[in-house]
C-alpha cells in the first residue's frame, strides 16, 4: 500500500494513501501515567509512524475471549478484528480527503459504558466522509477502572479528581484544534460527535469551560442529556466507598498501593465491586470533578448556542427515557438559542434476528458500514444509509442536515425524522417507546 507524509506542528507523519482518501492509525496525542492528567504531544522525534493501529484501553475483552462476555456486539463489530490494550491508548484515527484546505472536521468519540470500546470497530469508520469532503477524527481515551477512577484521596493540589479518561478526551480535542490544518481541516469547523457514552462524553465536554466554545456542531446518538437531566453524577466523596471495597478486593491497604497494582488486578478488584455493588453505574461513570465538569455548568439552560443532531433507535436502552431528554434538550435549543436542533429516531429493524433496532444499530447506516456486517440487508438499507451519511457530511459542511436523498428535516421539538421503510417527518410514536422500555427489548444484549 502506498504511503503519503505531512508535516504537521508536532513533526512528520507518515499514513497510509488509500486511493481516495487517506488515512492515519495511532496518532499519538497525550501520555500519562495511571490516575494522572495527560499531557498533550506537541512534537515527536523523527517521522512518525501512522500506518497502523495501536492500543486501546484496557477493558474485560484484554483478559476475557470477546466472543464470551460480549458475544452480542463481539458478533456485529469486532469479528476478525484483533486489538491491543493498555494503559497508555492515547491514539487518535484520522481519515482525510486528498488535496483538500479548510475541510470541515468531524471529532467522534466512541461509547461503551465508559468501561469498553475502541476508535477502530469495524463500524466505526469515517472514509464515506473522507470521500465527500470532511475529515473523520476518532480517538481512544482511558476507561473503567483506568479512567473513571474518583477516590478522594487522588484530589490533586488544584482540587481536582478523577474524569482521567475525559480529560483524555479534552486533550484529544485539544490536539485536534492545534494540529489538524496540515491534514487540510478547519480549526473553527469541528463537529464534536459521539454515541451511547460517547454521546454521553459530549455532552459534559460541551459543558466544559475550556473548549465549549471550540465546537461548530454537535452530533449526539443514544445519550443527550442522560447525566446533564437524569442520573446525575456523583461526587468524588460519594465514591469514596466503592473505590474502599476495590483497595480492599486487590488486597491493598491504600489508592497509592493500588496505583502500583498490575492492571488485570486492578481491572477484577473493580469487576468484582461492581457486581457486589447494587446499581453500580453511577460510581463507574464521570463525576464532578472541580474543573472540566461543574455541577453549575452542567444544566440545560446552558447548552451552547450551537446546531444539534439529538438521535436514538426505537429499540434503544431505555427508549422513554432517551425520548425525555432528547425532547428536553430540543426544546431548550429551540426556545433559548438562535441555531436549530433537529431530532431523529431510528426504526429500520435489521434483517437477520428478532433483536429490533437495537443499541448502536443505527451506527452502521451513518457510517456507511452496512457492507461488514453478516446481516443480509435488502435495498432499503443501503437507501436509508445513505440518507442518513449524506446528512451527517450535510451538517458536518453546514450545519444544516437537509440534503438531497431524503425528506425535508425540520428543527425544533415537537416532531422527529423517523428513518425507516417510510422515512419522513412524524410525531413521537410514545406509546411504542413506553412498551419497548417496558419490554426490555433491545437491553438485553
Amino acid at each position: 500500500m502506498e504511503t503519503v507524509l505531512i508535516k504537521c506542528p508536532c513533526g512528520d507523519i507518515k499514513g497510509l494513501d488509500m486511493g481516495e482518501y487517506c488515512e492515519f492509525r495511532g496518532v499519538k496525542y497525550a501520555s500519562a501515567g495511571r490516575w494522572e492528567y495527560p499531557v498533550q504531544i506537541t512534537n515527536w522525534d523523527g517521522e512518525f509512524d501512522a500506518t497502523y493501529h495501536k492500543d486501546c484501553s484496557y477493558q474485560r475483552r484484554s483478559f476475557e475471549p470477546d466472543e464470551v462476555c460480549n458475544a452480542f456486539y463481539h458478533n456485529e463489530f469486532r469479528r476478525g478484528l484483533s486489538f491491543t490494550y493498555s494503559e497508555d491508548c492515547f491514539y487518535l484515527g484520522i481519515q482525510t480527503p486528498k488535496n483538500v484546505r479548510n475541510a470541515p472536521v468531524i471529532v467522534y468519540i466512541h461509547g461503551g459504558s465508559f468501561t469498553g470500546g475502541s476508535y477502530n470497530e469495524s463500524h466505526i469508520d469515517g472514509k464515506v466522509l473522507a470521500k465527500n469532503g470532511v475529515i473523520f477524527v476518532a480517538m481512544n481515551y482511558r476507561l473503567g477502572p483506568y479512567g473513571f477512577c474518583s477516590h478522594p484521596d487522588l484530589t490533586d493540589e488544584n482540587g481536582v479528581c478523577g474524569n482521567y479518561g475525559l480529560y483524555d478526551q479534552f486533550t484529544a480535542i485539544k490536539w485536534v484544534k492545534d494540529n489538524i490544518a496540515a491534514f487540510g481541516g478547519d480549526p473553527d469547523r469541528i463537529t464534536v460527535m459521539g454515541q451511547s457514552a460517547g454521546a454521553m462524553s459530549v455532552d459534559i465536554q460541551l459543558s466544559n469551560e475550556m473548549c465549549k466554545d471550540w465546537f461548530a456542531g454537535a452530533f449526539l446518538m443514544s445519550g443527550a442529556a442522560m447525566q446533564r437531566k437524569l442520573l446525575k453524577p456523583y461526587t468524588p466523596e460519594k465514591t469514596r466507598k466503592f473505590w474502599d471495597l476495590i483497595v480492599s478486593k486487590a488486597g491493598c491497604t491504600s489508592m497509592e498501593e493500588l496505583k502500583q497494582t498490575d492492571p488485570k488486578t486492578l481491572y477484577y478488584a473493580w469487576f468484582d465491586a461492581c457486581k457486589e455493588t447494587k446499581f453500580s453505574m453511577p460510581y463507574t461513570f464521570p463525576v464532578y470533578d472541580g474543573k472540566l465538569l461543574k455541577k453549575e455548568n452542567f444544566v440545560m439552560d446552558k447548552l451552547p448556542d450551537i446546531p444539534y443532531i439529538i438521535g436514538m433507535t426505537t429499540n434503544d436502552m431505555i427508549p422513554a427515557a432517551l425520548r425525555i431528554t432528547n425532547k428536553s434538550w430540543a426544546k431548550n435549543v429551540t426556545l433559548h438559542n438562535k441555531n436549530s436542533c433537529y431530532l431523529y429516531d431510528f426504526d429500520r429493524p435489521l434483517p437477520g434476528d428478532d433483536k429490533g433496532t437495537w443499541h448502536c444499530s443505527d451506527m452502521l447506516y451513518v457510517f456507511s458500514t452496512l457492507d461488514i456486517s453478516w446481516r443480509p440487508f435488502k435495498e432499503i438499507d443501503y437507501k436509508i444509509s445513505d440518507m442518513m451519511s449524506d446528512m451527517l457530511t450535510a451538517f458536518a459542511k453546514t450545519g444544516d442536515p437537509n440534503c438531497a436523498s431524503m425528506p425535508y428535516w425540520e428543527s425544533g421539538y415537537k416532531r422527529v425524522m423517523h428513518f425507516a421503510y417510510d422515512t419522513g417527518m412524524m410525531n413521537w410514536d410514545t406509546k411504542k417507546l413506553f412498551y419497548n422500555t417496558v419490554a426490555g427489548k433491545g437491553t438485553s444484549i
